[in-house]
């Protein structure tokens, strides 16, 4: 596999990127900014909000790229050797794991490291972003470590997580509100990205697969989920915006519900000019609708 090549070149790269450290300097006196890496979407996200104008964020995962099985570049792994800070969860993305242990290990954090964490039954669940405190969390974590990087400027990284944390509050609030006493609580959908937010809003998630979105679930695990459909009288099932949906679609053919797009953003799509706050904004209209909440 490509990764395992990917695996095996790693401290073959070492060494080169290590010249190339050496010959530029820290990323921050070069430009003035803190160079920050972020895995994937909401972490990019989160980067971009609390560093502002203070920072440069680059992200691994591209638009349109389902983030759980990405290969890294050559130059992906040289922005992580030489940012002043990776930001990732650790167990989400196993090439992104293992670059930031040969090259990032001293300027690194993992953002989910001091969360209360869900299990399922592959292990710690990563989507943490899911829920907006956790979002809020995160930002504050960043904050901490940028300010670490840059003194000068941790007043402003501060004032920018706080400016987060609120918005995150307010989303918070909007989706308890728009979400109290839905006529059905049992959240089906794809696989299992949504337990940070079924936990949080008082639904009881039901993944078709489980945390990985690439495992075919077995023959006995469709009925068992057409089964449960029909008893708790499920009209809505939930697909993914960077998985295929004919799994979820033929479930939903075969019991009579919907088939309604949930964003678990991993990702944004290639012509999305949405956002973290948008793009949740539009899964609580497809919650209120789906759940049959008044």
């Amino acid at each position: 596999m490509r990764r395992s090549l990917l695996l095996a070149l790693l401290p073959l790269l070492a060494a080169s990127l290590a010249l190339t450290a050496c010959d530029d300097g820290s990323s921050q006196g070069a430009q003035g900014k803190t160079n920050v890496v972020a895995a994937f979407y909401p972490l990019q996200y989160a980067a971009t909000q609390v560093g502002g104008t203070g920072i440069e964020v680059t992200g691994l995962t591209q638009p349109g790229v389902e983030p759980h099985d990405i290969e890294l570049s050559a130059a992906q792994v040289a922005d992580i050797a030489n940012a002043d800070l990776v930001v990732y969860i650790r167990g989400f993305q196993p090439a992104v794991d293992a670059a930031v242990d040969q090259q990032a290990a001293d300027h690194s954090l993992d953002v989910a490291q001091d969360l209360t964490r869900l299990t399922g039954a592959e292990g710690l669940d990563p989507h943490v972003w899911l829920d907006p405190a956790n979002m809020s969390k995160i930002g504050s974590a960043i904050a901490r470590r940028l300010t670490v990087i840059d003194p000068a400027k941790g007043p402003q990284f501060e004032k920018n997580a706080d400016a987060m944390a609120a918005s995150m509050r307010a989303l918070e609030s909007e989706f308890s509100t728009t979400l109290a006493d839905c006529a059905i609580t049992t959240l089906v959908v794809s696989h299992e990205a949504f337990g940070y937010l079924a936990k949080a809003f008082g639904f009881t998630q039901v993944g078709i697969s489980g945390l990985d979105p690439e495992a075919e679930p077995s023959p006995a695990r469709l009925r068992e989920v057409a089964d449960l459909i029909r008893e708790h009288g499920v009209s809505t099932i939930y697909y993914e915006s960077l998985v295929d949906p004919k799994v979820a679609q033929t479930i939903a053919d075969e019991t009579g519900a919907k088939a309604v797009m949930l964003d678990p953003l991993e990702g944004l799509q290639p012509d999305s000019d949405g956002d973290y706050l948008s793009i949740m904004q539009s899964n609580l209209k497809a919650l209120h609708a789906g759940q049959q909440c008044p």
